[in-house]
């Protein structure tokens, strides 16, 4: 099976309630991208306007490996739209209030399979089957993850140990599989002149890391403080890998504990197998239906009657952890975020057809059509569906 043969196989589209009005302190967007994150593309647009990064603000993270349609607001932003290089942006009008998560209703996706044999397409076709009946655990896939290091280390959890020097190295200096040419140079100067840090700062180009090495060069002890100083947006993402780790741990533990084994397939994550409900006894549609689950943070309170207490507990004694101590001691931000999460989602709208595979001859491709609520990944439906259908 191949997924993303080409940037058209996999569509996202953001989809919002929010209409834009004549008047308002922001413009109204829409960017259109192929292979381009969010950020970079959002980058394009700030170069070619000469925007500040803080004037900007968008609801979520796109897949570069897609094509991708989503909103965004700039604060006084222009009245015009931009194109450039696998970037479009369209001007939608004005609104009273930065565009953000709160304003997105569902994504809208639709993704190809190819490389299918007749078997292969029976299979995927019982597979959604099953999903429509039992849903698909609401696990955070492995876009999530793509700050932890080639080890399976986490920026995030060394933070929470007041591991600063490693949290520092994994942050700046650990090379990781998408990184773009520019990246990797400075990674490479970061990696020869680690702890020399006016060498560091005589080698690096101006730039963020630059920024911190001189932070450094002045302050050798200070690891903290560089912490500390890392873009706002990147001590976030950290955070919430490490916290996403902990949840699907979480959730995994859930489905073990409460799903006859019979009744579960696995699927391959990044960061290990997890496992799928694939039917539920009648006796526990309703809790499956109703489960969700609080983000695992200091800033919640221990519950003796709750499930989800005990779940977060022996996932976290793993760690060597506690609730209370899954903070970053000595720091004010950045923190962990609050919050619940469901663990089932079904998704809206679902279809499927099968039809010739027009790259690979005497084989077909699956299209799949659906709705997800934000926050939730696509890719957890393709990997359930291709989990039992092979290739063949």
């Amino acid at each position: 099976m191949k997924l993303k043969q080409r940037p058209d196989d996999f569509q996202v589209e953001e989809l919002t309630d929010l209409t834009p009005t004549p008047v308002g302190e922001f413009g109204l967007y829409r960017l259109d991208k192929s292979g381009w994150t969010t950020p970079d593309a959002l980058d394009v647009v700030r170069l070619h306007w000469k925007a500040d990064r803080a004037r900007m603000s968008f609801g979520g993270l796109k897949d570069r490996h897609a094509t991708t349609s989503q909103f965004f607001t700039l604060h006084r932003g222009p009245a015009k739209g931009l194109k450039s290089d696998g970037v479009v942006v369209t001007y939608l009008g004005r609104c009273a209030a930065p565009f953000t998560s709160d304003d997105i209703r569902a994504n809208r996706f639709a993704v190809t399979l190819r490389d299918l044999g007749p078997p292969a397409v029976e299979r995927a076709d019982a597979a959604l089957r099953e999903v429509a009946d039992v849903g698909v655990p609401n696990y955070f896939d492995d876009q999530r993850f793509g700050s932890v290091g080639a080890g399976g280390e986490f920026v995030g959890r060394e933070m929470v140990f007041g591991r600063f020097d490693r949290a520092l190295w994994l942050a700046l200096a650990e090379p990781y599989e998408f990184d773009r040419a520019e990246a990797k140079r400075e990674k490479a100067v970061l990696r020869a002149t680690w702890n020399d840090w006016p060498t560091a700062v005589a080698r690096l180009p101006h730039g963020h890391a630059r920024t911190l090495a001189q932070h450094l060069a002045a302050n050798p002890s200070d690891l903290r403080g560089a912490i500390a100083r890392l873009r706002p947006e990147l001590q976030g993402l950290y955070l919430a890998a490490y916290q996403s780790f902990l949840w699907n741990r979480m959730l995994g533990l859930w489905v073990q504990r409460n799903v006859p084994p019979a009744d579960v397939t696995r699927i391959d994550l990044q960061l290990g197998p997890a496992p799928v409900p694939r039917r539920l006894p009648p006796e526990l549609r309703e809790r499956w239906e109703a489960l969700t689950l609080p983000l695992p943070s200091a800033r919640i309170k221990a519950d003796a009657d709750a499930e989800w207490s005990a779940l977060a507990a022996e996932v976290l004694a793993t760690e060597g952890l506690t609730l209370r101590e899954l903070q970053v001691k000595g720091m004010h931000k950045p923190f962990f975020s609050k919050g619940d999460r469901a663990g089932c989602v079904r998704p809206a709208n679902l279809r499927h057809a099968a039809a010739p595979d027009d790259f690979h001859p005497g084989r077909h491709k699956l299209v799949l059509r659906f709705d997800l609520p934000k926050g939730s990944y696509a890719t957890m439906l393709v990997k359930r569906v291709t989990a039992t259908c092979g290739t063949g």
